[in-house]
């Protein structure tokens, strides 16, 4: 049975949908069995987000020759069953992130592992995706 990382971040739009399909992506090159899935913490922040996915994120796979399978799903909300099934979490930005779990699923805050890449208006978008690049490299490397 596949082992299983969940990608976090605000509306499940942009960063955490490159983290999931772009570690699905690489472990599937390579045989590891694990796979990712990815929730939002607070989709109703995301009012301007429109469609299943941010161009952004679907752009940046497309040029590093990644379909996203996931391309029409819309985002989802995190529950408490999706935290209990991972067996690695990744919150994309711990300051933002770390208060939104505190308050939504109290206790899990410090089960979390929290990088460092901020939401578009904060970071521009190429930024945060070569971010995510290398933190998936190095979260499959430990993983292996």
């Amino acid at each position: 049975m596949k082992r299983h990382v969940l990608f976090l971040c605000t509306g499940n739009y942009y960063r955490s949908r490159f983290a999931e399909e772009l570690f699905n992506h690489r472990v599937s090159l390579i045989g590891l069995d694990w796979i990712a899935s990815s929730r939002g913490l607070a989709l109703e922040r995301g009012s301007s987000n429109v469609g299943p996915m941010s161009p952004y994120t679907r752009d940046a796979l497309g040029q590093r020759g990644i379909f996203p399978l996931g391309a029409d799903r819309p985002p989802e909300t995190c529950t408490v069953d999706d935290l209990a099934r991972a067996d690695v979490v990744v919150a994309l930005d711990e300051a933002e992130h770390r208060e939104l779990l505190q308050a939504r699923f109290s206790g899990w805050e410090d089960r979390v592992t929290y990088w460092n890449i901020h939401d578009i208006g904060v970071s521009d978008p190429m930024d945060a995706f070569v971010s995510i690049d290398f933190e998936i490299g190095h979260l499959i490397y430990r993983l292996q």
